[in-house]
């Protein structure tokens, strides 16, 4: 029991999100990134742990590329992304020596550091932390609900794209989140169609409504719709705060309904 209050572990995190999918590239990252700025503007205190070891790019959609990772009694200090320190980040993009470096490395080696990152990092007093995990259900995805479950994480937050292909992965992944004992906290459908920048009209790009047909198949939430917005993708290669900026977007209600949500199952 003396461990669960040691320095540098979870112990002063309120409520632990895992961002999951089944498939890559359908926007777990900049959900992520997207969500904790949400809870940042909420007046809440957010970690992220990126544990997408191969393909870490939080660190750039939060312009802190590049920064330095120090040690402290407690372990690592995570990266602080504002003045306020109000979000912090850990992500393996911060310990290699070059920015297009690949990580390398078989299985134990990505387990190993993901325990380390669940472990050793002083992460401090948090509202929220939320986990951006690689796509699909493998090795890392057990390492991380492993090492995680101690610490009673709220759930997965489930990321896909509206079309079959993308819907069909997801599925499997909400059968991983069964399999494992982790409660499903609802179903975020992104790039839901195209916002025009010229006129604003939003075009279904790919198709529509695949994401909320699996929630309501799956007897899960369904979170909410993010359309594909030019300024939102501006805001993740520029590392702006597209919360801050953008609230015209329409994007920005659907991002700001699914952190009010989340805050709504976790009053604090």
């Amino acid at each position: 029991m003396e461990a669960a209050v040691e320095p540098g572990n979870l112990a002063g995190v309120r409520h632990i999100i895992l961002v999951l999918s089944g498939k890559g590239g359908v926007g777990k990252s900049t959900i992520s990134t997207e969500l904790a700025l949400a809870l940042r503007h909420a007046g809440k205190k957010v970690g992220i742990l990126d544990v997408d070891l191969c393909g870490p790019s939080i660190p750039h959609m939060l312009k802190v590329q590049g920064q330095a990772v120090h040690q402290c009694d407690g372990g690592w200090v995570p990266v602080f992304v504002d003045q306020a320190q109000s979000i912090s980040l850990m992500s393996v993009g911060f310990l290699l020596e070059k920015p297009d470096e690949a990580v390398v490395w078989r299985g134990p080696k990505k387990n190993a550091l993901i325990k380390q990152f669940v472990s050793d990092v002083a992460w401090g007093q948090l509202d929220y932390l939320v986990v951006d995990t690689p796509p699909g259900t493998s090795d890392e995805h057990m390492a991380a609900v492993d090492a995680l479950r101690p610490y009673s994480p709220l759930g997965a937050l489930v990321v896909t794209t509206p079309q079959a292909v993308s819907v069909g992965d997801v599925r499997r992944e909400l059968t991983f989140c069964r399999k494992v004992g982790l409660r499903v906290i609802g179903i975020v459908e992104n790039m839901s169609g195209f916002v025009c920048p010229h006129c604003a009209e939003c075009t279904n790009v790919f198709s529509r409504g695949g994401g909320e047909e699996l929630a309501r198949h799956a007897g899960v939430p369904f979170l909410g719709s993010v359309p594909l917005d030019p300024k939102l993708t501006r805001s993740l290669e520029e590392g702006r705060d597209f919360i801050q900026e953008f609230p015209s977007s329409p994007a920005f209600p659907a991002l700001s309904s699914i952190a009010e949500k989340i805050l709504n199952e976790t009053p604090i």
